[in-house]
């Protein structure tokens, strides 16, 4: 069923103190949830880890360097490996990626705790480095030749968006987490505030009510409208090109 955008069902409307009732039963199911999210993240703080070479090869902006380098000094690292598609314009890179890497900002807190966060790109740097300045993004960034990836990924598939925390002792580097799919949203705040609205993500996984706006297909794709990932549109605006390969950005 179609609606107007502008005429979309809503909840009921009721008293103040109705709405507070409902509200209050709901915030013992979500402090409920924020206890089990503290229970979770104390379970991942006893996995165990597992050694990973730290003299595997990266490269940087300045040229090659080794994983241990990338912890820029401090105990640990988050890497998040961004999926890379090379020769091909800035419309066609991954707009999961683009998506959750626009929301990294401020590291200073990050960094306060011992922690450097970097983006890993799987594909070329020249290319990638170019997608950064294009975005507008200031995090470390990082290419993985291919040898390096097999290293790192231990088998995992490539191509795909992960999360991977590393601990450094000494010279020794040890991996101590990852996830990806929606694990990733741990990137993310847009979906946490609009998950906190009526309608909230507007996606078609999500358990609405009937009527509410839900996105379906690529003509109301999450990450991409109009032919690129929505991220993109205010680096049109600013003029910065598509071109990744002439450096055009």
């Amino acid at each position: 069923m179609v609606h107007d955008r502008l005429n979309y069902p809503a909840p009921d409307i009721v008293d103040r103190t109705t709405f507070q009732t409902q509200v209050d039963a709901l915030r013992h199911r979500e402090k409920a949830h924020t206890s089990e999210g503290d229970a979770i993240a104390a379970a991942r703080r006893r996995l165990p880890m597992v050694k990973v070479d730290g003299a595997t090869p990266l490269i940087g902006e300045n040229g090659p360097v080794t994983l241990l380098d990338a912890f820029d000094g401090r105990r640990m690292l988050i890497a998040y490996y961004y999926m890379w598609f090379d020769q091909q314009p800035a419309p066609e890179q991954c707009e999961g990626c683009t998506f959750f890497t626009t929301q990294v900002r401020e590291l200073s807190h990050i960094h306060s705790r011992d922690v450097t966060y970097a983006t890993f790109s799987q594909g070329s740097f020249e290319e990638s480095l170019r997608y950064r300045v294009f975005m507008g993004w200031k995090m470390p960034w990082y290419s993985i030749p291919e040898a390096s990836l097999e290293t790192l990924l231990a088998g995992r598939r490539s191509k795909m968006m992960y999360l991977i925390c590393y601990l450094r002792q000494g010279s020794e580097v040890f991996e101590t987490y990852w996830t990806t799919r929606r694990g990733v949203e741990a990137m993310d705040n847009s979906y946490r505030l609009l998950d906190l609205t009526v309608y909230g993500r507007q996606e078609d996984f999500e358990d609405s009510p009937a009527g509410w706006p839900q996105h379906s297909g690529e003509t109301n794709h999450p990450f991409r409208r109009e032919g690129r990932p929505i991220s993109q549109w205010r680096r049109l605006e600013a003029g910065y090109s598509d071109d990744l390969r002439s450096g055009g950005s």
